[in-house]
């Protein structure tokens, strides 16, 4: 279902929704995954991160670099060692109601091709702490968080005081290697307990159950998690040496078997109807569970599918969690403050009086722009509804106007709260900005954050406070200035709150991080609309930074070869395309990009998973109609085994496989003298066994 006022926004409303979203999901991140203490519930979270898909689904080239979307969990804390997963540990998409349901279960059938009802296993949404359980030849290795997806803690101490519900070695069979995933939580009786305890010892209580078993699991210390009482439901796979269930469900009857805990209330379900049927069902029973819960997970029972559907972005393409509907509250709305992010929109956020709703302190509200504060009258102290479903939430709706009002209207700046400078709002254009660019220290700071943030270069040890720090200390000015920090060692050691070893653990940090990803590298950069997905789509078509970085200055060139291949990249497309070669043409950064390249190592894009794969780095277009995929699924395929999937044919072009009534495209490869596969020659080619038709 679409967001509600989506369809009315103009480009530029977007354009500004969208800045103002990247920075309220990043701060609500941080608090959520590395502080274990969020502002807002879950549906609240869960709401902002609907809008932000539905404006990137109606405006796909304003997709930003720093998009929610591609991001998942939050990074390992500098505690811990950290874990890299060997199959990404990613998140799920969220369903609100029936029809948004019935469209996931369309999209599933399209990507496949199939017309019968898909089978589910349902099980219900614990709000907890995702962690995954190695085990080799039967007994328990290791055990990480969830991270940032791709990488979390090692928490493996603390998971051995949990006793039987993290079983020490599997009863019965096991593969010789396999990680077993699950949720760390706490029932609602021990986390009374754990509350009246901290109230008995005068310590500070826990908002919810989730905050309590996380900061549990995580701690320096296994003697204070096994003072915690923590669950486990085990549900999901990670990598296995061989395979355990053809279907989810009874994947789940193994891990019984093997002695864990699994959710009872988990069912296989055999239609659409049947599911929609169990969600209520559950929903009624939500308030009598022995723990929190806040929808049910429905994943696709026959694993087969499940590997053709695989996944898009941050989440699978063949399980989605259909979240329970939130709540309203009434509060007071103490002030607004005004964030500059780093591309200089003014985005304003309401301070509400705190208010506890359905366990979590919520404190902070987004306000849309400043038409949006006019529209609803506004004014501080006023009594306000913050609604809890629906839109961006916990978004203002209204002023309760039968309660005390505050005395004036607020009056939007027109000058920029961090440097002074005029902020102006263009014709049109619903977003004020400051004009102050480079000399803005809000938008200098915000774009060293983002460089050091989880998913771009992940600096233990430069975080917000610290960037924030050094730069008014006149040391930061540009990325490259951060590989110079190490430098400056000896001077940080006696910054107060600092001293030797931290300085220390932090040029080491700084030296760790000098070699990086080129996809790392690339979204690091901050361009516009490039996020972690398309700075991947870039790194696996150019794979190595000189060729990339030479490509990306001969496509500044108008109508250049080079620009129109970028823009025929799978997923790229023209109007990205031409954010990259604005970037390019201007020298300023162009001399930033090679000054921070200087201090690097930029490894190639990694193709250790396609090595054997005949057609890694291969440049490939599909046409005409297919017989035994569809043309989604064709495409995914080929780019998991490492090629480059375009929409044009071109002299780069490697591979051209041809469907039944091919057009234009198969005319062009021919002219051009490119190879051409048939369908059946293409499965044969990549080692895939012969399909029948769908159906």
């Amino acid at each position: 279902m679409t967001e509600p006022g989506i369809p009315d926004l103009s480009e530029a409303e977007a354009r500004g929704e969208l800045a103002r979203l990247a920075m309220e999901i990043a701060y609500h991140d941080r608090l959520y995954h590395q502080n274990d203490a969020p502002e807002i519930a879950d549906a609240d979270y869960d709401a902002l991160r609907r809008r932000n898909a539905a404006i990137e689904a109606r405006f796909p080239a304003l997709v930003r670099s720093d998009s929610p979307t591609n991001r998942v969990g939050g990074a390992a804390e500098a505690g811990f060692a950290k874990l890299r997963h060997k199959v990404p540990m990613l998140s799920l998409d969220n369903a609100f109601d029936a029809t948004e349901f019935a469209a996931f279960c369309d999209r599933a059938r399209r990507f496949l091709g199939l017309t019968a009802p898909l089978v589910f296993v349902a099980e219900p949404k614990i709000d907890g702490l995702s962690i995954g359980l190695t085990y080799e030849n039967g007994v328990f290795v290791r055990g990480a968080t969830r991270g940032d997806g791709t990488e979390g803690e090692d928490v493996t101490a603390n998971l051995r005081t949990m006793g039987a519900a993290v079983p020490q070695r599997l009863e019965g069979d096991a593969p010789a290697s396999i990680e077993i995933r699950g949720e760390v939580f706490m029932t609602k009786a021990d986390f009374l307990a754990l509350n009246a305890a901290q109230a008995a010892a005068e310590q500070k209580l826990f908002a919810n159950p989730r905050n309590a078993a996380a900061g549990g699991l995580r701690q320096l210390d296994p003697r204070i998690t096994a003072s915690r009482r923590l669950s486990l439901f085990a549900y999901a796979m990670g990598d296995s040496s061989e395979p355990v269930a053809e279907t989810h469900f009874g994947y789940l009857d193994r891990l019984r078997g093997w002695g864990f805990a699994v959710n009872p209330l988990s069912r296989r379900l055999d239609s659409e109807t049947q599911a929609a049927a169990f969600q209520d069902q559950i929903g009624a029973q939500r308030s009598s569970l022995p723990y929190d819960i806040d929808g049910v997970v429905y994943k696709i029972d026959d694993l087969a599918l499940q590997r053709r559907l695989g996944f898009v972005g941050r989440a699978p393409r063949w399980a989605i969690a259909w979240k329970f509907p939130a709540e309203q509250a009434t509060t007071v709305l103490r002030d607004i403050r005004i964030q500059v992010g780093r591309t200089g929109a003014l985005t304003p956020v309401a301070e509400l009086e705190p208010i506890n709703v359905g366990g979590v302190l919520v404190a902070r509200a987004t306000l849309h722009n400043e038409d949006e504060i006019a529209r609803k009258g506004l004014r501080i102290g006023d009594t306000v509804v913050v609604q809890r479903a629906g839109d961006v939430i916990p978004q203002i709706v209204e002023v309760v106007t039968d309660k005390p009002r505050g005395e004036v209207a607020y009056v939007y700046p027109d000058v920029c709260p961090a440097c002074g400078s005029h902020a102006v709002r263009p014709p049109n254009e619903v977003v004020r900005r400051c004009t102050g660019g480079l000399i803005c220290p809000a938008q200098r700071v915000e774009r060293l954050i983002h460089f050091v943030s989880r998913n771009a270069f992940d600096i233990d040890g430069l975080g917000e406070k610290t960037i924030q720090e050094f730069y008014a200390e006149g040391w930061l000015h540009g990325p490259a200035d951060l590989f110079r920090l190490p430098e400056r060692e000896a001077d940080i050691a006696v910054r107060k709150d600092w001293g030797k070893l931290s300085a220390r653990n932090l040029s080491k940090a700084i030296h760790a991080r000098r070699t990086i990803a080129l996809e790392r590298f690339i979204f690091a950069l901050g361009i516009r609309r490039i996020g972690e997905s398309n700075a991947k789509l870039l790194a696996r078509h150019y794979t190595n930074y000189a060729n990339w970085r030479a490509q990306m200055v001969a496509a500044k060139i108008v109508g250049s070869d080079e620009r129109l291949t970028l823009g025929s990249i799978l997923g790229i497309g023209p109007t990205i395309a031409e954010e990259l070669a604005d970037f390019f043409a201007e020298d300023r950064n162009v001399a930033i990009v090679d000054a921070l390249a200087a201090e690097l190592t930029i490894e190639d894009a990694a193709a250790a998973e396609v090595a054997d794969s005949p057609v890694a780095g291969k440049t490939v277009v599909f046409t005409g109609t297919l017989e035994t995929m569809t043309r989604q699924e064709a495409k995914a395929r080929a780019e998991s085994l490492g090629a480059k999937v375009t929409d044009s044919v071109s002299k780069k072009t490697d591979i051209v496989v041809v469907g039944a009534d091919a057009g234009s495209k198969a005319r062009k490869a021919a002219e051009l003298g490119i190879e051409t596969l048939t369908e059946a020659a293409w499965r044969a080619r990549i080692g895939d066994p012969e399909a029948a038709p769908p159906t």
